[in-house]
């Protein structure tokens, strides 16, 4: 109660978050507000959060962890499968522990999925795997498309439907599958903690990102990549784990299997990393809280932080330092 007999209203739980497709420059951009923001980084990347792969998921540097504490990065053992479900609770966690502390929030990544489930507050049922019934619905989708899936879904949770996209087979696939043991997708209706939320997202030109995505690819081949994937491969992990499903990871299981060699396994990371990145930006560009900043020759990446930091002062007194 108040002073004034009053029932007191918690303030709401400040989160700011800074997305956009792979390679674009979130992390550089991240890193700015959070030092001069105060601010710690929880991470919104599917495939940071297993320990050992590392060359290809663009991990923070322990330079930069030293710098700005970085949550659910290496949380996970690479024969673990990791749902939805179990990140939100760990992110809304880290969320609430940060501003506990007087810190603020800094979600980070391009996973538009985990982002959703923090900020929308979906609920994920804990319904378990049916790896047959994956392995049916995921020939359809060879065979026939991923939309194939999607009309399925559209015709049982039309709702649902809406926030997967057409193209996401692996998402379609768990749709499908909660569905078929009675599961729901949609909100059970409990009261959701509102955030008092800025979001931020990260673009360049076409172009441009591409040869970014492309310079990247080479780096982690040169970095080591097909060597991590072989000592994974060493240990027991293959197609089957969703560690080894990410991008990177397949297409070196592919060539360490002798299904081509290493310039096809190369050129294929590339193509498979534009692709993603196109589907990060159409799932992003449907959210109209975001505000987008377009990064190139005349924005840098520390035009954009301080950007992002003008708005976080004007929200957020004594935030900025």
């Amino acid at each position: 109660m108040s002073s004034n007999g009053a029932l007191a209203v918690p303030e709401p739980e400040r989160l700011l978050v800074i997305t956009g497709p792979t390679a674009v420059g979130k992390s550089e951009v991240a890193l700015e507000v959070a030092v001069k923001a105060r601010g710690e980084i929880v991470s919104a990347d599917s495939m940071q959060i297993y320990r050992g792969l590392d060359r290809g998921t663009a991990k923070p540097s322990a330079q930069d962890r030293a710098r700005v504490a970085h949550h659910l990065v290496d949380v996970v053992e690479p024969d673990r499968t990791f749902s939805v479900a179990e990140y939100q609770s760990l992110a809304r966690e880290a969320v609430a522990a940060i501003n506990r502390r007087g810190k603020l929030p800094l979600l980070v990544g391009g996973t538009g999925l985990y982002i959703s489930a923090v900020v929308d507050y979906a609920e994920f049922p804990p319904v378990p795997p049916r790896p047959a019934l994956r392995r049916r619905l995921a020939a359809i989708a060879a065979a026939r498309g991923a939309a194939a899936l999607h009309r399925c879904l559209a015709a049982r949770d039309p709702e649902a439907a809406t926030r997967i996209h057409p193209h996401d087979a692996r998402r379609l696939i768990r749709a499908l599958e909660v569905l078929s043991q009675g599961g729901t997708l949609r909100m059970d209706g409990k009261p959701p903690p509102a955030y008092d939320l800025l979001m931020f997202g990260l673009s360049r030109p076409r172009a441009e990102l591409y040869r970014r995505i492309e310079a990247r690819v080479e780096q982690m081949f040169r970095e080591g990549l097909v060597e991590e994937v072989a000592a994974l491969r060493a240990r027991g992990l293959g197609r089957r784990h969703q560690s080894l499903q990410a991008l990177g990871y397949k297409e070196v299981l592919g060539y360490l299997a002798g299904e081509y060699d290493l310039d096809q396994a190369l050129y294929l990371v590339k193509r498979n990393t534009r692709r993603y990145a196109k589907r990060q930006l159409t799932w992003l560009c449907r959210d109209a809280r975001i505000t987008w900043i377009t990064l190139g020759e005349d924005m840098t990446a520390a035009g954009a932080a301080a950007a992002i930091l003008e708005r976080v002062a004007e929200r957020w007194e004594g935030v900025v330092e």
